[in-house]
């Protein structure tokens, strides 16, 4: 089996789609998706499908849609051509704790994102190659409930991680080998797309107020911080961080260019579904 969920859910065994169209059948598919191989228990379907006001039929409508999906998985695996061993209930098992999706050696994109974004602090390629895997937002086609929602969130802040390791390692790469101009030209289209997408990453921000300095595009790079400024204190009632400050007057001086600026942003940033710390309003 084939699992999908790092952009619209894509399901598949035998290369046969088993992705139902209803909303709450394509919603337990998604949950057991990005646990495959792992039992999840009834108890977190059910949150997941009606939150914390299940209905008295809640047990029942579960198992409805759970047949509905082995009866996908069934034409799938009893395709005359790629026929694999066994029945669908050995593909979507019950358990006494609730319900496992067998993978049997197949394909998932979180499992290999993850694993991929865990050696990209070693390998530069690795973090290319884990960020490719994403088509979009985890679960972009499925109405989440509490707990896809909270799953999509971690996912989300894994990836900007990557995103940030990726973008940094780049710039030191481009340093160090003496390239500086060239890449980082070739980092502004991915940087300014970023940044449109999260308005108040101070990190992402700094790493293209300086990948635009360093391209001789000065004028745009304070343009940047003012945009940063003006975002931060419209939508959260926060100053740039002193680190950011830092990396604007660098610009505006053109002076030595200051230490470990991708270091200093990222823990200075402003977007809490990340983790970091916002700074105080002065």
């Amino acid at each position: 089996m084939d699992i999908a969920v790092l952009g619209p859910l894509d399901v598949t065994e035998n290369g046969l789609s088993v992705t139902p169209t209803a909303p709450k059948p394509r919603e337990v598919l998604a949950l057991l998706a990005l646990h495959a191989d792992q039992v999840v228990p009834v108890s977190a379907l059910i949150e997941e499908l009606w939150g914390q006001r299940p209905p008295r039929s809640a047990r029942t409508t579960l198992q409805t849609y759970v047949l509905q999906l082995r009866a996908l998985i069934s034409a799938a695996i009893t395709d005359p051509e790629e026929a694999r061993p066994g029945t669908a209930k050995q593909v979507l098992v019950t358990t006494p704790a609730g319900y496992v999706l067998d993978t049997s050696g197949g394909t998932s994109d979180v499992c290999e994102f993850e694993h991929l974004a865990g050696t990209g602090h070693r390998a530069l390629d690795a973090l290319r190659d884990a960020l490719g895997l994403w088509t979009g937002s985890a679960f972009s086609d499925i109405q989440t409930g509490l707990r896809l929602t909270l799953e999509g969130r971690r996912l989300e802040a894994t990836r900007l991680c990557a995103l940030d390791q990726r973008i940094e390692d780049f710039a030191r790469a481009a340093r160090q080998a003496d390239l500086r101009l060239r890449r980082h030209r070739e980092l502004l289209g991915e940087l300014t797309l970023l940044v449109s997408r999260h308005r108040t990453h101070e990190n992402l921000d700094g790493q293209l107020l300086l990948a635009l300095h360093r391209s001789g595009r000065r004028s745009e790079a304070l343009g940047v911080y003012q945009r940063l400024r003006t975002a931060l204190i419209r939508e959260l009632a926060l100053e740039p961080s002193p680190a950011l400050r830092r990396i604007q007057r660098y610009v505006l001086l053109a002076g030595p260019e200051p230490a470990a600026v991708g270091a200093a942003a990222g823990s200075a940033g402003h977007l809490s579904a990340d983790g970091v710390k916002p700074s105080p309003h002065p």
